[in-house]
């Protein structure tokens, strides 16, 4: 999992914070056994191991597939059609990830 620790270390290091104006969302990250939400808050963000009561959108993957969701080497919505990524709940609201957290 060290692969998905380091993934979310660059996430809140490249958090663009003028594009998390005015929101206030929670993204649950399911990632094979191990769940992590980030809370998008006025502009600031907090990411939380562990699962949230009610988030905006959950996304549920494998860690190979987060990682190359976020640095750019896997196209999330053909990884969703392929059955790699799974959403409920707000699911435009995963696409504003790559905008919030440009690390690719």
């Amino acid at each position: 999992m060290s692969n998905v620790t380091d993934t979310l270390n660059q996430m809140k290091s490249k958090f663009n914070a003028d594009a998390a104006a005015g929101m206030d969302v929670v993204f649950q990250l399911q990632i094979e056994d191990d769940s992590y939400h980030i809370v998008v808050k006025d502009g600031n963000c907090d990411m939380v191991e562990g699962s949230h009561d009610d988030p905006s959108v959950t996304l549920t993957m494998d860690s190979e597939t987060f990682t190359g969701i976020m640095n750019g080497s896997v196209d999330g919505m053909q990884a969703f059609m392929a059955g790699q990524l799974r959403a409920e709940g707000d699911v435009m609201l995963a696409t504003r990830l790559s905008e919030l957290f440009p690390i690719g």
